[in-house]
């Protein structure tokens, strides 16, 4: 099996069907301190309350240390390079979890080390949110076959993601975005090969009114994320059609539930309220951040 995670496509179907029961035995307490007298750095371009928190947390449970490396700290490309920084760390650390702009970063540290990295975010996907995530439909469903799980919103590193973790698991998968905020062309033809033999169906479907038909589930994401403040403008601009309110989510399954990987821009990409309501799954969501990434660093290190 392959040290690093840096996508979802890193590990076949099986894999990601025999991680949930992992995930669900690290949520009761069932692993060992495989962790004990390592340390693992964060190396966190970003800013972050629940990959840091959650990572953290997960990483003093199995019995390891943490170095929080922030950009103010390194200088990630500017104060020194980033085959240097990977050069060094590799000589301190057990492991790498990075949350950084360029997913060209974490493949410079996967080239340039020996220990186990972790992609904590970068601007081609997030897998270890879409490993919580579809842990918590799991965990609501109990399955995911002839599930309707549909994004709104901005096809960027969380909708490739899930995509691709959608294929995996046999969800249908729609996603509703304006034409040139879609998913990267590569990664959506691989989970729509993904899915063809796993039998579900991938779709975009420009309006977000008929996406929403029989959804199960509706998730989003900021229209604007870090990074793309000068965007800003265009941004809300283009995506206010794509708000998740009462209206959009009276047109779903009348049982619909919400998911958003949080932080939330309240009154931008979803309506004041939804995410606190009974019909919100976001805070379980952030909670099995905690149990899928110790899961993930038990796997990893075991």
């Amino acid at each position: 099996m392959n040290k690093n995670f840096l996508s979802i496509d890193d590990w076949d179907n099986k894999t990601h069907k025999e991680f949930l029961y992992l995930t669900n035995e690290i949520k009761e307490g069932k692993y060992n301190k495989v962790l004990s007298n390592k340390n693992i750095s964060l190396v966190f371009e970003k800013a972050s309350l629940r990959t840091r928190v959650s990572f953290e947390v997960g990483i003093k449970k199995l019995g390891g240390n943490t170095i929080y490396l922030n950009n103010d700290d390194i200088g990630l490309g500017k104060r020194e390079s980033v085959t240097h920084i990977a050069k060094n760390l590799n000589r301190w650390v057990d492991g790498i979890v990075a949350r950084v702009y360029l997913h060209s970063t974490l493949i410079n540290f996967t080239q340039n080390t020996d220990v186990p990295v972790i992609n904590a975010l970068s601007d081609l996907e997030h897998p270890c949110q879409a490993l919580a995530d579809m842990y918590t439909i799991y965990n609501q469903f109990s399955k995911f076959q002839d599930l309707n799980f549909v994004y709104v919103g901005d096809g960027n590193n969380i909708a490739a993601s899930l995509s691709l973790i959608a294929s995996k698991l046999g969800l249908n998968f729609t996603y509703s975005s304006p034409k040139k905020y879609q998913i990267p062309t590569a990664i959506f033809n691989k989970a729509k090969d993904i899915a063809s033999i796993s039998e579900s169906q991938m779709n975009w479907i420009e309006n977000p009114e008929n996406a929403v038909k029989n959804a199960d589930v509706i998730y989003t994401d900021k229209w604007v994320s870090m990074g793309m403040e000068n965007e800003e403008k265009i941004r809300l601009s283009d995506f206010k059609d794509y708000q998740i309110n009462k209206k959009l989510i009276s047109k779903a399954n009348k049982e619909v539930l919400i998911m958003h990987d949080m932080p939330a821009k309240e009154g931008e990409e979803i309506e004041f309220g939804v995410i606190d309501s009974d019909i919100s799954l976001a805070y379980e969501q952030a909670e099995n951040r905690l149990h899928s990434q110790t899961a993930l660093l038990h796997k990893l290190f075991s």
